[in-house]
């Protein structure tokens, strides 16, 4: 009888030894591991490059990069949906993979929100609305007046179907009640030089990617996607100025899988917003035209849940497909 109370005590001890909570305590005890679901070189991994250093001074520990790339991001974040919830395998998420995928592909083989913890959001980068300088609108407001007196004259370039890109420009004419013509491209640095002679006649493109036209006089900035002013171009009005409520932000997001403890979810967290207030992490980030941002996760989780309701909305609205 002795020897099975014995025995009983032993496996107490271990279920203990082996809860969320004990095994968060030590945590970490080794390289983390950040997917980005994104090619290396891009912002996406630029960002992560520039917070994972940061965070894994914060957390004492490494925060190794990797590349898992394809599918508008599904394959790495499947990769992380799938991953043990130990703290050591973390993603990267971003409007793609978590807002605007789960609208444009039903078939996904995760659901963004049972199979992942939301831990903290990270950072945004707004886009900037771009014209030809002989363009005859100096300003957001001349610029829907001057497509309303042309309906069906006027075209703007994406960087694909189903892209951020040109859900900014379909949420755009929604609101501003015009009708202009999506041309296609395979990104928007191939769209550029069409928009410069004219050939096109707006495009959203991202800040680090079209300011640099507009500074040295190719192009004409008319507005920012935020809803207040940008630090990162602050002589660009919010085109809400014109169109209220209008927005359309590239929002980064740290994820772990589910059922990921919440001692370290707290840890991480309280990491990912201590590193985002580092100067010299918020002066790179900048120079990628992103904003750092700090939360909780319940914040991030209840803005991905409006932002993916947003796009849902006007994906279904103008019948737009990924295709």
């Amino acid at each position: 009888m002795k020897r099975i109370q014995f025995l009983q005590a032993c496996a107490a001890v271990l279920c203990v030894a082996a809860s969320p909570a004990s095994l968060a305590q030590g945590y970490p005890s080794k390289p983390i591991r950040l997917i980005v679901p994104f090619p290396a070189g891009g912002a996406t991994d630029l960002f992560a490059r520039t917070l994972s250093q940061k965070m894994g001074e914060k957390l004492g520990t490494t925060v190794v990069i990797d590349n898992k790339p394809g599918a508008g991001g599904a394959i790495g974040s499947d990769m992380a949906a799938k991953a043990p919830a130990d703290g050591y395998t973390l993603l990267l998420a971003t409007t793609s993979t978590h807002s605007i995928g789960p609208a444009i592909n039903a078939k996904l083989p995760y659901d963004t929100v049972r199979d992942f913890t939301p831990i903290a959001h990270v950072g945004d980068a707004p886009s900037i609305m771009l014209v030809p300088n002989d363009s005859p609108a100096k300003t957001v407001r001349e610029w829907i007046d001057y497509a309303r007196k042309n309906p069906g004259k006027l075209n703007y370039a994406s960087s694909g179907n189903g892209t951020i890109v040109q859900l900014t420009a379909e949420l755009f004419k929604s609101q501003a009640g015009v009708f202009v013509t999506h041309i296609p491209y395979k990104g928007t640095a191939l769209a550029i030089p069409d928009l410069i002679t004219g050939k096109v006649d707006v495009l959203f493109d991202s800040l680090p990617t079209g300011m640099p036209h507009v500074r040295d006089g190719r192009l004409r900035a008319l507005g920012v996607t935020t809803q207040k002013r940008s630090p990162l171009a602050p002589e660009l009005p919010p085109i809400a100025d014109v169109l209220p409520g209008f927005e359309s932000n590239t929002w980064f997001g740290l994820y772990g899988p589910k059922g990921l403890p919440a001692d370290m979810v707290a840890r991480i967290n309280t990491a990912a917003n201590q590193s985002l207030s580092d100067p010299e992490v918020r002066d790179k980030l900048a120079r990628l035209g992103i904003e750092p941002t700090t939360s909780t996760p319940a914040q991030l989780a209840s803005m991905v849940a409006a932002d993916a309701a947003k796009w849902k909305k006007i994906i279904i609205d103008r019948k737009i497909t990924g295709d």
